[in-house]
C-alpha cells in the first residue's frame, strides 16, 4: 500500500494527477491560500461550476471539472475550523478525506493529490491533521483498488517534515 502513497513539496496546481483536492470554504466560491490558487489556475469556469454544486458543509466534498488545470477534476473539500478539538473537528476532517477518495473512485481517478486540509487559516494543528490524513488514506486504500496513487502535496517544509516523519520516508 505504501507504494500507492507519494509525498511532494510543491504547488498543488502544478501536480500531475487525475484529481486535485481543493481546501475550500463552504461556499466553494474561492478564497485565499490553496483555494484561491486553484481558482486562479483553473480559470473563471471553475467558479461557475462551483456555483452549481455548492454550497458544501464541513466534512464533505464536491467535484467539478479541472478546466485549465492539468487535473481532469477538482475535488472541493471543506475541512473544519479548529476550535480546540472538542467540537467534532477530528471526525469532520476524517470525513473530508473519505468523501474525497470516494468521489475520486466514483470518477475513476487513478491518482489524487491532497493539500494539507484545514491547516492554514482554519488553524488545525499540522501534526494532528497529518495523522488523520494518513490514517484515512491508508484505511481507504486497503479496501479499494482506486486510486492507484495518493499524493500528499505540502506547500511548506514544515508540513513536509511532519509527513516524512509519519510516513517513515
Amino acid at each position: 500500500m505504501e507504494n500507492r502513497i507519494e509525498l511532494v513539496l510543491d504547488d498543488i496546481t502544478r501536480v500531475r494527477a487525475d484529481a486535485i483536492v481543493n481546501a475550500a470554504n463552504s461556499t466553494l466560491l474561492g478564497g485565499g491560500g490553496v483555494d484561491g490558487a486553484i481558482h486562479r489556475a483553473a480559470g473563471p469556469q471553475l467558479l461557475e461550476a462551483c456555483r452549481k454544486v455548492g454550497p458544501c458543509p464541513a466534512g464533505e466534498a464536491r467535484i467539478t471539472p479541472g478546466f485549465k488545470l492539468q487535473a481532469a477534476y477538482v475535488i472541493h473539500a471543506v475541512g473544519p475550523v479548529w476550535k480546540g478539538g472538542h467540537l467534532g473537528e477530528p471526525g469532520l476532517l476524517s470525513s473530508c478525506y473519505t468523501h474525497c477518495l470516494r468521489l475520486a473512485t466514483e470518477h475513476e481517478c487513478r491518482s489524487v493529490a491532497f493539500p494539507n486540509i484545514s491547516t492554514g487559516v482554519y488553524g488545525y494543528p499540522k501534526q494532528d491533521a497529518a495523522v488523520i490524513a494518513i490514517c484515512e488514506v491508508r484505511k481507504y486504500l486497503a479496501l479499494h483498488p482506486l486510486p492507484d496513487k495518493v499524493i500528499f502535496v505540502c506547500f511548506d517544509p514544515e508540513n513536509l517534515a511532519i509527513y516524512r516523519g509519519l510516513l517513515g520516508i
